[in-house]
């Protein structure tokens, strides 16, 4: 049956899309499934809907739990699960059929004695399952990347064994996202791997959405009011302060090099200018990239 894949989802009240995404990880092609779920403490109809599937499918297992954040759930899942690969799963998306297939294709030719990623594509689509627009192919990603950007967005990510016990031996206090510092870990000390293929239909509500696919004027003012009013930059800080912490004596000497350059709890002139000036891009977009820069001179990074 091949290695066995643990399908992670935490659960928050979840009812209305819940069963459609059930449905597409139990028609998976790849055969050596267990799904996992645990309940964030949910107060809908949530759980009945989770004891209804694990009464038909001897592949789920469920633990309730109280409310703790989904990033804190993910990595008690983890904890949780026993299996040779984990895959995030989000509760209301549509995972298409070959999803773990490819993912499992791509981990199989990597060193697993390293922590490992295999991710895809999204496309994206509103809460009826209407295409709005193809998510970006040909992603690009690098250690660099990893501090200011999550390439591998969670729901298309399968990671290794490796990776599963470097997280859950180092449980952070300050992490912004799940499927971030799962990035920043294996892109820093394993390998990340790609396929550019379509594996997962995203789900976006309207109070989530960004100003993806709008034209460049609206998108620089939709980040300069971001930049403003959200604390999302500070945050990011606070997480490669802590990275740095952790794993700093594990990482190959040019990942080393790259926290030096970026990573510091005071802010310093000269550093910032050396930041500004650095010559590979830190994020893909030119928009995204120009405005860490100026972050890096007004010392928010």
């Amino acid at each position: 049956m091949g290695k066995k894949v643990a399908v992670l989802i935490s659960t928050y009240n979840g009812e209305k899309y819940l069963k459609e995404q059930l449905d597409s990880i139990l028609n998976q092609t790849y055969p050596n499934i267990e799904i996992v779920i645990r309940d964030d403490g949910s107060s809908d109809s949530t759980i009945e809907i989770i004891k209804e599937y694990q009464q038909r499918h001897d592949n789920i297992t469920f633990k309730e739990g109280t409310n703790i954040g989904f990033i804190k759930s993910f990595f008690k899942l983890l904890e949780i699960a026993n299996a040779d690969y984990y895959a995030y799963c989000d509760q209301d998306d549509i995972w298409l059929e070959n999803k773990l297939e490819l993912a499992v294709q791509l981990l199989e030719g990597a060193d697993d004695s390293k922590p490992n990623l295999a991710f895809g594509n999204s496309d994206y689509y509103d809460e009826n399952m209407n295409l709005i627009g193809e998510g970006e192919k040909h992603k690009t990603f690098s250690f660099q990347n990893s501090l200011y950007e999550c390439v591998t967005q969670g729901m298309t990510m399968v990671i290794n064994q490796k990776a599963k016990e470097i997280i859950i031996e180092n449980l952070p206090e300050k992490c912004f996202f799940h499927d971030w510092w799962t990035y920043m870990i294996c892109s820093g000390m394993g390998e990340v791997l790609y396929s550019d293929e379509t594996v997962v239909k995203y789900r976006r509500f309207q109070k989530n959405a960004t100003a993806e696919g709008q034209n460049i004027f609206k998108i620089f003012l939709w980040r300069i009011e971001k930049l403003i009013t959200d604390n999302g930059m500070k945050d990011i800080k606070a997480q490669q302060i802590e990275y740095k912490k952790m794993f700093y004596n594990k990482l190959p000497d040019e990942n080393k090099k790259l926290l030096d350059i970026f990573v510091q709890e005071k802010y310093n002139f000269f550093k910032a200018i050396r930041k500004v000036f650095y010559p590979q891009k830190l994020r893909r977009k030119l928009i995204d990239d120009i405005m860490i820069r100026i972050l890096f001179l007004l010392g928010v990074l």
